[in-house]
């Protein structure tokens, strides 16, 4: 039988372009949308998606009990979070006065700052939204093929900040430098979307497809 990709299906996320990516470089493997734990866990790797808040990306995990599959698959299979699949990750969110979230990273979420104006009168504007260059961090096998201070596409209001700085697989710059991926074991994770950077995203997406932590 194919190996099968979970796409995790909670509600929350354009999952309609990410299911079609990944089956564009997944080659023999299957792409499954589901919210259906019992379907997924038997998925050979997993992908967390979202966009929105943290509170309501975690009320919606537990309520479909998907937050269990998460942190049960987290310790035996490839994983990836992307944008807010990429913030629930951590432990704690300060969004909506805080909120907890998988804890699968140490570290927290924050908000960019609202920065001050410079000598033109003109500020950054938050969200953070549109395409930013990546840093790569370190050496990794999701970065085969993807040229050093790539363009992704970003949509966040709130950025992770990883407790453990060997978490960090790259940064970006907005105001600030902020971690744009991380990774650990057999968990990686983008703040950006890759099925919404063309090329490098695709490459991206089929280096996870074919990933063996």
């Amino acid at each position: 039988m194919a190996a099968s990709i979970g796409v995790i299906d909670y509600g929350m996320g354009n999952l309609h372009s990410l299911g079609k990516a990944l089956e564009r470089v997944s080659g023999a493997s299957r792409v499954i949308v589901s919210y259906d734990t019992e379907v997924l866990k038997h998925c050979d790797r997993l992908v967390l998606p979202g966009v929105g808040g943290v509170r309501e990306c975690m009320n919606e995990l537990r309520r479909l009990e998907l937050n269990q599959l998460v942190a049960e698959a987290a310790r035996e299979k490839p994983m990836l979070g992307i944008c807010l699949g990429m913030q629930v990750m951590l432990e704690w969110s300060d969004e909506n006065g805080g909120v907890p979230a998988l804890g699968l990273f140490p570290g927290k979420v924050v908000r960019f700052p609202d920065p001050a104006p410079d000598a033109r009168g003109e500020r950054l504007k938050v969200p953070h939204m549109g395409w930013n260059r990546v840093h790569q961090s370190r050496p990794h096998p999701l970065w085969e093929g993807v040229p050093d201070e790539a363009w992704f596409y970003f949509v966040h209001s709130y950025h992770a900040s990883p407790a453990n700085s060997a978490h960090v697989l790259g940064t970006a710059e907005y105001g600030h430098a902020f971690a744009a991926a991380i990774a650990r074991d057999n968990i990686a994770a983008f703040q950006f979307h890759p099925e919404k950077s063309q090329s490098t995203g695709m490459t991206l997406l089929g280096n996870f497809a074919h990933w063996s932590p």
